[in-house]
């Protein structure tokens, strides 16, 4: 049984498979690819289209003056959930059920298409627009017109323990900043509801904490100067490497203009 199964690959499911991920959280991503398989398979750099990738170009996310790539944006996410320790597979969920009706503690079951059922003890909906496999579940779904929205508090939780919701299926702004963030804040609640001893997850300074004769607390890291350098030029050569040759990956077009 997995700790956490996030359903979507998108930009709000990245960031919570980082941080779930860094948790030391067993944490798998299911979402659909580009070409959605009846089988389920172990994804390499794809990890499921995200509506971003429909994005010609990036240019109000902070950081990147000039924008950057939207498909770029998304498969070095993805990379970052991978080094965290993140699994990716490709699939459909289709429904979400309690493993044991009589024991909210047991966790989840998610049958997808195609494959073996999966066993999560916590489940992120991050699966904008479908939510269909919570059905099951009834955590509160919520109809605007033809889309369906979920019902959350402010840390992303359902009506149902042990089920929360990130990004635009929980009615945040369809942005990739804000979607990054719900994403992260949603972790941060499951993380705080499971039993990982967690405090906050920052890299500090030597010193920073046992200079003043406190312990490290969980989640973080001290590290001298030395390693400090060694890890900036570890990740300027990595965004050096990735921004080196123009990436040739076209926008998606939405689906109905792809029917036209």
């Amino acid at each position: 049984m997995r700790d956490i199964c996030i359903v979507g690959g998108g930009v709000a499911g990245l960031a919570a498979s980082i941080f779930t991920a860094r948790a030391g959280l067993d944490t798998l991503v299911i979402s659909e690819g580009p070409s959605p398989s009846s089988s389920r398979t172990q994804s390499g750099d794809d990890g499921g289209e995200s509506i971003l990738a429909r994005n010609a170009s990036l240019e109000n996310y902070p950081g990147f003056p000039d924008g950057l790539d939207a498909r770029r944006y998304l498969r070095l996410s993805r990379e970052q959930a991978r080094n965290a320790g993140a699994e990716f597979e490709l699939g459909r969920v289709t429904s979400t059920a309690l493993v044991d009706e009589t024991d909210l503690e047991a966790g989840f079951v998610l049958e997808t298409e195609g494959g073996e059922p999966l066993e999560a003890r916590r489940v992120i909906a991050a699966s904008w627009s479908d939510s269909e496999y919570l059905v099951p579940l009834d955590v509160g779904r919520i109809q605007r017109g033809s889309k369906h929205f979920v019902d959350t508090d402010e840390g992303g939780r359902t009506a149902v323990d042990g089920v929360y919701a990130a990004g635009r299926l929980a009615e945040e702004p369809h942005q990739a900043i804000v979607a990054a963030g719900h994403g992260a804040k949603v972790a941060l609640a499951a993380i705080h509801d499971s039993d990982v001893n967690f405090y906050h997850d920052w890299v500090a300074p030597d010193g920073y904490f046992t200079g003043r004769g406190r312990e490290v607390p969980p989640g973080c890291e001290e590290i001298g100067d030395a390693e400090r350098r060694k890890r900036d030029d570890t990740a300027r050569n990595r965004m050096l490497e990735a921004f080196e040759e123009p990436l040739d990956e076209e926008p998606t077009m939405h689906p109905s203009v792809a029917e036209d």
